[in-house]
């Protein structure tokens, strides 16, 4: 059986922290989905299809990884749609443990079938998020250092900010 994962994420902006995590998670499944969801808890700065141009950019490497929408959906259905057994998470630090796990544990209830695996990244992608990345490239902050190439240059066209 083709061992099929689901990588779900706002990804606003896509990261190194979560490039990382793909790598980790590559050799150990057949198909890769990235599921770039809306999140009702945050305003995005990019439209699904300038994420999907970023990450699709920043994996170029890894032939078994696919980006896809999802929209308003729950994950585990999105994920028996697509076959996926597994749930890839990445866990920064013990809040997002708590988070994480009270997520994988709804998504069990609501399909059994369905496992998370949780990855923790290199200490020093701990403290990056998507947010922080945000805020500190609108003040004309480097962060060319936390996420890859393709979103340095999304958030300097989007910034209007030179170099």
């Amino acid at each position: 059986m083709k061992k099929i994962a689901l990588f779900p994420g706002s990804f606003d902006p896509f990261t190194n922290g979560h490039l990382q995590t793909l790598k980790y998670a590559d050799p150990l499944f057949d198909q890769i989905y990235i599921a770039v969801e809306t999140n009702t808890q945050k305003v995005g700065l990019f439209s699904f299809v300038e994420k999907k141009e970023m990450i699709e950019e920043s994996i170029a490497d890894l032939s078994n990884v696919e980006v896809i929408e999802q929209p308003g959906k729950l994950t585990v259905e999105v994920a028996k749609k697509l076959n996926a057994q597994f749930l890839i998470r990445g866990i920064r630090n013990s809040a997002d443990f708590q988070y994480e796990a009270d997520i994988s544990n709804m998504n069990h209830t609501l399909d059994p079938t369905i496992e998370t695996v949780f990855f923790i990244p290199p200490k020093h992608f701990t403290y990056i998020s998507s947010t922080m990345i945000r805020e500190v490239s609108s003040l004309g902050g480097d962060v060319s250092n936390v996420v890859p190439a393709p979103v340095v240059k999304k958030l300097k066209e989007k910034f209007k900010i030179n170099g």
